[in-house]
Order: structure tokens, then sequence, then C-alpha cells
């Protein structure tokens, strides 16, 4: 017996409901895992309220880690009793769930369940847009919006650690002391200040050549304004809303800008891909270049209640669920 999260339509935090499920016995290439530690992303509250609309009834969550308690028939190289994080199959929000075995992350020894929890979304997602989306270089200076949430804390480390100068916003001085501790070389509090006039005083009017902006519809013209000709902006998340209406002609006027709008999906793909990216996140978690930290946990029934404090910007990093 299971525990699992359902939503029967699209809406707010109380469209979430729990419901006993009898598990079957893994079909061929399956696992069934008995979760540990389950991860909470803003990607979720997407698909929640429709915004990323779900086929209907749907389970919720993403990430998470487990023990592997059952295996079906075909399945190799993966035991009864191995610590796995698993991303990308909709239904973390549940207490045991069965996964295709393709899915799997093994979890080494000396990275617990809950830090694995907070990371490999996470983790995975700033490996991507930094190292294979935007290309960063040593040198280059990046502006990171949100730069005290759960990617663009772990950004922010991972950009200082490759030699890349940050300038950091952020929505109050302790989340400004947050991002200054991630290694953000400048923090700019955009409620004083204005992000483009700052951008370009840091700079000596350059702009910068890449901007990573997981917030959306409101920084979506300070983020334009700050760029350097050419530069790139990586548009990954829509906290504030989405970016809609884009007339093509402003790239131009504002330098030939280059937007990407790219998900992790697409780029782990394969198992080649996941396991190269996921060798990389647990490689700069092991230097200490991103520390994920955990703001705050919840029990994992109590995923309502986390909803809510994460849309309200009432959280700081990564929020981790508890079975």
């Amino acid at each position: 017996m299971a525990r699992v999260a359902r939503i029967r339509e699209h809406g707010g935090p109380e469209v979430i409901e729990w419901i006993d499920v009898d598990l079957p016995d893994p079909g061929p290439g399956e696992v069934r895992i008995k979760a540990t530690a389950v991860g909470l992303n803003f990607i979720e509250i997407y698909q929640r309220n429709g915004l990323y609309p779900l086929k209907l009834p749907s389970g919720l969550g993403g990430e998470g880690t487990g023990v592997v308690e059952a295996i079906g028939p075909g399945v190799a190289g993966v035991q009864i009793g191995d610590r796995v994080g698993t991303f990308g199959p909709i239904g973390s929000y549940a207490t045991a769930r069965i996964v295709p075995a393709t899915m799997l992350i093994p979890l080494p020894d000396d990275i617990d369940d809950r830090t694995a929890a907070a990371i490999l979304l996470k983790g995975g997602t700033t490996e991507f847009l930094i190292e294979r989306c935007a290309k960063v270089q040593a040198g280059q200076t990046v502006l990171v919006h949100a730069a005290a949430g759960g990617v663009g804390h772990l950004a922010v480390g991972w950009l200082k650690a490759i030699g890349a100068t940050v300038i950091g916003t952020v929505g109050s001085p302790d989340k400004a002391e947050r991002a200054r501790r991630a290694g953000a070389h400048h923090v700019i509090e955009y409620k004083k200040e204005d992000i483009a006039a700052r951008v370009k005083q840091i700079t000596g009017g350059a702009g910068v050549p890449v901007i990573l902006d997981g917030v959306g519809k409101d920084t979506w013209e300070a983020s334009l304004a700050s760029a350097t000709p050419r530069g790139m902006i990586v548009s990954y998340g829509n906290a504030s809303g989405p970016v809609t209406g884009v007339n093509l002609g402003t790239l131009a006027s504002h330098g030939s800008l280059f937007v990407s709008r790219p998900t992790m999906f697409h780029y782990y793909a394969t198992p080649e891909d996941r396991k190269a990216g996921f060798d990389r996140v647990f490689a700069m978690l092991r230097q200490g270049a991103i520390k994920p930290e955990i703001g705050q946990t919840f029990a994992l029934e109590d995923v309502a209640d986390a909803h809510c404090a994460l849309e309200a910007g009432k959280t700081e990093g990564a929020t981790v669920l508890l079975p």
C-alpha cells in the first residue's frame, strides 16, 4: 500500500489530495522504489495550476530518492536495497512508486538522500544551463536572477567555480546575504535598485554576455536592457508568469540578442546524457562549488503547505518533503 498525491483538476494547492494505492509488482524493465526524500520544484506549481497542463487525473512531483524494494523482469544492473534517485517521471509525491529502471540515478555513498533529493533536478538544471546551453566561459560576467532561489543559488556557486563573475538579483537583504555566501560578486536588490542601470554601472556600460532568468515576466525587460550586444538570455522559468507577446525585432534593437527557452528534459534525454550530467553535478558538489542548502522541510503529505510557501516567496534554498 502506498500513499499517493493526485490532482483531478488544475488549480491552487487545495486541489492536491492523497489516496491509498495498492502497487502491483513491477513489470518488465521496471522497479518499485520506497521513497526516502522528495524534492520540491517550481515546475510542479506550474503543472498543478495548469500553466503546464497535465493529462488529468495526474500525480505530481518529478524528483526524489528512495530504496529499490522490487525488480521487474529484464532489469540489469540494479539490486534490491540500492539507493537511487529519479527525476522526470511525474509521481514522486508518493511513499512508493514504480518507475522505469532506465530512469534511475545511482546515488554515491557519500551523498545522503536529503541532499540528493534537493540537488537532482536543480543541479541538473544548473549544469545544462551553464555548461551546455549558455556555454559560459571563464572570465565572462553572468547575471543571475533570483540568485537566492533553488537553481539561482546553485548557479552562483557553479559560475564562480568555473571562473565567471556573478551579478545576482534578489528581493530582500536576507536573500542578498545568501547570494553573497554562495559566491556572488555583486548583488542587486531589485526592490531598491534598477537592475539594468546597476548592471551597466558594474560593467562599465558594457552589459553582460549571459543572463540566466528563471523569473520570467517581471524581469524580461530588465534582462533585455542588461545584455551586451550579441548576448544570450536563457529564460528557463516563469516564477512571475510567462514571457508572452515577444516581438523578435526587440532582440535586434537591443543588440542582436539570442534567447533560449530550454527545458532540462531535452538536455537529459538519454542515459548517456544523464550519466554525464550527474557525474558533473556530483563532482561540483564534492568540491564544494555548489551547496544545496536545505532551507526547510515539510512532511510529504503537507505538500500543499509547501506549495503555498514556495509560491509566496517564503522559502530559501531547497525544500525537501519527507515521507
